[in-house]
């Protein structure tokens, strides 16, 4: 006499109720894989490259992409309006944050000197470096 396994499950609920379930779990599975791909690729940069330039660049698009990408999966992979409303602001507050963070902290590399100004090609900023009156330094 056999007995039923405690994990087995009856025949009528193995399926989905949407078909493309599965599909919706790899795409979200290759979202997550590049995202975190990307972050890394970002976290590389940040200790291998040389000048602050490329070290925002580094910093700031890849990552971007990178967290655009797990939160667009993490929505398909819970399917929840809830939870692409709590994204949502995520993604838009570091879409916000990142560029202009990096905008400050190559502006004050440029100030402090440690930007290697021969190798810019266009120096915009080359009468401006003394901080501004009225900025506190």
């Amino acid at each position: 006499m056999t007995t039923p396994l405690p994990f087995a499950v009856a025949a009528e609920t193995v399926g989905s109720a949407y078909p493309a379930d599965g599909w919706v779990d790899v795409v979200a599975l290759v979202l997550i894989l590049i995202g975190a791909g990307l972050c890394l690729t970002a976290a590389i940069g940040l200790l291998r490259l040389k000048d602050v330039p490329s070290r925002l660049h580094a910093a700031t698009k890849p990552q971007v992409l990178g967290l655009i990408l797990i939160c667009i999966a993490v929505a398909l992979s819970l399917r929840s309006w809830p939870v692409v409303a709590f994204l949502l602001p995520v993604v838009l507050i570091q879409m916000a944050t990142s560029p202009l963070s990096a905008h400050v902290i190559g502006r004050q590399a440029y100030r402090n000197g440690t930007v290697d100004e021969p190798g810019l090609i266009v120096d915009e900023l080359g009468g401006s470096t003394q901080t501004p009156p009225g900025a506190g330094g």
